[in-house]
């Protein structure tokens, strides 16, 4: 792809969709309020993970509270921290042991530090085609909307009502939509017998020590570890990094993928062996921290600090406090993010010898994974430079 057929990288902040905001001077408000606009990716795969999976919930929220605290006094913006998919999938479908769990957050800890020391993240990250990051950023928003939307179709009067509310109310300035709604959704689940009141005891619990052993970590690399990483270096480290230059053309810069990956490697490294859950940072996740008000790392940091809190302290009556709010009502902050994040700037300033490449990429990534929607993207993005090299000749 030649500098004249790149996407070019917004000079200014996007504006998504129609009622998008431009990036601008975060409040306490909005970054209390964008502090909770990933739920829509965060819940479905906690809950799953503690339920079916049978993670330490002690482990898992108190991985998450440091990784987020951390995540917000180092990038000062509002980077987000996401379960691994891929191995939220496997953890389900396969019931990986938390020894597993714990191998494979370990290893991939290793790998991701190794990229980021050598500087071979980089190199990946020029070698990716703008088409491609940005077919990869519509097919992720995609993917993220239509499991939004499958959650709202379990309930489907809480599901759209909560989405008609976050939609109205993100029209109200000053507004923090999320909280409201989130609120709302809640209150109706009690109201109308849809989820249980929590009662939860306050006591301090530790995290414990998990040690894989080597079944666990042959159960990892074959299971987890390889679906993963390709997921990982596409969309948790060089989408993520493009989509917050995007965002915040100046604070932005901070956001390499280098330190992406040092960041991602070094949480899973040190939290993964007391029960943490694989963690990652996510395009998606960044554009609903964004996309509710977040502008700061106040938003990562107040999440950080809940966590940390449910951790340590409630552990014990989590889930029941998460099982609160209707999966209907998740699945709907759930659809708003993704599609913001599919209805991109990025997409409509390209090329238009560019929008095959795209439609290509987001097709794979959509249908199969992101990794596989990388691969077609080269072919396609291949096939595109041939194409017109052969039109110039002529």
């Amino acid at each position: 792809m030649s500098e004249n057929d790149r996407i070019p990288l917004d000079a200014s902040p996007p504006a998504d969709t129609a009622g998008s905001k431009p990036a601008h001077r975060g409040t306490a408000a909005g970054d209390v309020a964008g502090a909770f606009g990933d739920l829509g990716t965060f819940l479905p795969h906690v809950v799953s993970a503690l339920t079916v999976g049978g993670l330490s919930p002690t482990g898992l929220f108190v991985g998450f509270g440091l990784f987020y605290g951390f995540t917000g006094l180092f990038y000062r913006l509002p980077i987000p921290v996401q379960p691994m998919k891929a191995v939220s999938a496997v953890l389900v479908t396969s019931h990986l042991t938390p020894g597993a769990v714990a191998a494979t957050g370990v290893i991939l800890g290793v790998v991701l530090l190794f990229l980021a020391v050598t500087g071979l993240i980089e190199r990946l990250s020029r070698a990716i085609p703008q088409s491609v990051t940005a077919g990869l950023q519509l097919g992720l928003g995609i993917t993220l909307a239509l499991l939004g939307l499958k959650l709202m179709l379990d309930l489907p009067w809480i599901g759209f009502g909560i989405l008609a509310l976050v939609l109205v109310l993100m029209f109200v300035p000053r507004c923090p939509a999320t909280l409201v709604a989130l609120a709302v959704a809640v209150g109706a689940g009690q109201i109308f017998g849809l989820t249980q009141a929590a009662h939860p005891a306050v006591a301090l619990t530790l995290p414990g020590l998990v040690l894989p052993s080597w079944a666990d970590v042959t159960d990892a690399m074959r299971e987890a570890v390889l679906p993963q990483l390709a997921l990982t270096i596409t969309n948790a480290i060089i989408v993520t990094a493009a989509l917050a230059h995007s965002l915040f053309p100046e604070k932005g810069q901070r956001v390499t993928e280098r330190r992406l990956a040092l960041s991602t490697g070094a949480a899973n490294l040190l939290l993964a062996p007391f029960g943490a859950m694989p963690m990652c940072h996510g395009a998606g996740g960044l554009n609903a921290h964004h996309r509710f008000g977040a502008r700061t790392g106040a938003a990562p940091l107040i999440l950080g600090v809940l966590l940390l809190g449910l951790g340590l302290f409630f552990s014990s009556a989590a889930l029941d406090l998460l099982r609160m709010i209707p999966m209907a009502a998740v699945g709907a902050f759930l659809a708003v993010a993704g599609a913001d994040l599919a209805i991109s700037k990025r997409v409509f300033d390209a090329r238009p010898s560019c929008w095959p490449v795209i439609a290509a990429t987001a097709a794979g990534a959509v249908i199969v994974n992101p990794a596989v929607g990388l691969l077609v993207g080269f072919a396609a993005e291949l096939l595109r430079t041939r194409l017109l090299a052969m039109f110039v000749r002529r």
